[in-house]
């Protein structure tokens, strides 16, 4: 007798449909798992007859073959310990196959039988979707996850005999309803805007990075308060929509982090000693890097010419296309990475390059090497370059009435620019705009457009770095509730250009 389940498997950030089909034959008695499984898959043998026993079920005698068809499909996790129990339970006379048809299934088992949450329910479910599977069951630890996914039904089940009874019927399991993405996080937030004494300029640009989606680069000396500035940037951002929230938590259980709703933009902030693989993704899995860990949120990259340069020039191309795409032996894979850079660097290697209160100490041939680490193309994918200066020590012993509605204030400016960009747009940021499009939105007056031509001209800038500046012209024009493009939002993009 042969029993067929529906599981799933995630292969880079997109789920595929498998069949678990378990055969039972005469002979000495035997338990084999093929299929491409790899070592925790094939582990799934102990763990799934300890939770039959444990849980009072009959494991079928005689010689048990599992095949995880497509069988040219790598199968990597704990998940098909459920659907492999399903199965024998089925091929044993313990459960009918009617009872199962229509329906996937995912979960880990523990030896007393318990369903423990597994990594990608989000994507498991989506899957489902897509196959016209109506009926999803996972752990109760992944069935708020898995509800995001619309036009399902999600039963979210603690053990295995549970989900035997909802099959048979005799203890039927409501469905997860679907969260409800309205209610309010409370952020813990470890640096506000009003806790940054003076840099008001540099307040300003941060304010126009998180309004339009800018990379910005913040360079000063030690201590000027370009790590603050960075780190305030999460309570500005405004919060995600219901497909940036997907994307954010599928990549993200995929990834294992996390078995719950991702409710906030991701703040991503890597080691300079990271890997290459751990910035941009891959390994012998392929997995995602911190540039998808980061998608729709923020990467930090804290002193940015520390970093191995070439995890730097890698950052090149998913800065441009929104998506970095992991080549292997065992084939090819592309995730999202429409992230926001955020950098900080010093102007020299002691730091005090151009400092009025200490004297820097650096050759001529060090700081022309130090900043050859970030390569020319790189510097012209970053929107915008921001010089911090020293906060005087006066003003820093100076009291301070923390004012608890800045952040609030530029909360909303954001917010309101992000509204017009996504209507004007079509849901797009204007830094997510292609240059064609951006010159039909932009609106410049024929003096901002002379300006700007002057400008492009006397700078030698490269096309990209024209474009760029215009969509920072028009995301201040937003922020200043402006319809047109005029010399003042141009005259303001050009100071953010790095010379």
């Amino acid at each position: 007798m042969i029993s067929k389940v529906y599981s799933a498997v995630n292969i880079g950030y997109d789920g595929n449909l498998v069949e678990v089909e378990c055969d039972s034959n005469k002979g000495l008695p035997r338990f084999n798992i093929v299929g491409l499984a790899d070592k925790a898959v094939n582990e799934s043998k102990e763990r799934v007859r300890g939770a039959m026993a444990n849980s009072h079920f009959d494991f079928p005698n005689g010689h048990i073959t599992v095949n995880l068809a497509p069988a040219n499909l790598p199968k990597d996790g704990t998940h098909f310990d459920l659907p492999m129990a399903i199965g024998l339970l089925v091929i044993s006379g313990q459960l009918l196959q009617k009872n199962v048809d229509g329906i996937l299934f995912a979960g880990e088992l523990s030896l007393d039988g318990k369903l423990r949450s597994t990594r990608g329910a989000l994507s498991i479910a989506e899957t489902a979707r897509k196959n016209n599977i109506k009926t999803v069951i996972v752990p109760e630890g992944n069935a708020e996850q898995a509800a995001l996914v619309k036009e399902i039904s999600v039963i979210g089940a603690k053990n295995l005999i549970d989900v035997v009874l909802h099959l048979i019927g005799e203890k039927i399991i409501e469905p997860t309803p679907s969260p409800d993405l309205e209610i309010a996080v409370q952020k813990e937030v470890s640096v506000s805007i009003s806790d940054i004494r003076g840099q008001e300029s540099a307040k300003r640009a941060l304010a126009i990075a998180a309004a339009g989606h800018h990379n910005i680069l913040f360079t000063g000396p030690p201590g000027a308060g370009k790590t603050m500035l960075a780190k305030a940037l999460t309570n500005l951002l405004p919060a995600p929509t219901y497909d940036e929230l997907f994307e954010i938590t599928k990549i993200h259980s995929i990834y294992g982090e996390t078995s719950e709703i991702m409710r906030e933009r991701p703040f991503r902030s890597p080691h300079h000693t990271a890997s290459f693989v751990a910035i941009i993704g891959g390994g012998t899995k392929a997995m995602p890097g911190e540039v998808s860990l980061s998608h729709h949120g923020v990467l930090f990259l804290d002193e940015i010419p520390e970093y191995p340069r070439q995890s730097l020039e890698a950052l090149r191309q998913p800065l441009e296309d929104h998506k970095v795409h992991i080549s292997r032996a065992a084939g090819r894979v592309t995730y999202p990475a429409n992230f926001m850079l955020v950098a900080t660097k010093n102007p020299c290697p002691c730091g005090y390059l151009g400092d009025d209160s200490h004297e820097c100490e650096c050759t001529q041939q060090q700081i022309l090497n130090y900043q050859k680490r970030i390569s020319g193309p790189l510097m012209d994918r970053i929107d915008m370059v921001v010089e911090v200066s020293r906060v005087p020590q006066e003003e820093l012993l100076r009291p301070k009435e923390s004012d608890k509605n800045e952040d609030e204030t530029l909360r909303q400016q954001i917010q309101k620019a992000r509204k017009l960009q996504v209507e004007r747009n079509k849901g797009k940021t204007n830094s997510a705009l292609p240059n064609k499009t951006i010159v039909a939105k932009a609106k410049l007056t024929p003096k901002a457009e002379n300006l700007l031509t002057t400008a492009a001209d006397r700078l030698k800038l490269s096309a990209r770095g024209y474009f760029k500046i215009i969509k920072v012209a028009r995301t201040i024009a937003d922020l200043n509730d402006s319809a047109d493009i005029t010399e003042r939002e141009i005259s303001e993009a050009l100071q953010y250009r790095q010379q």
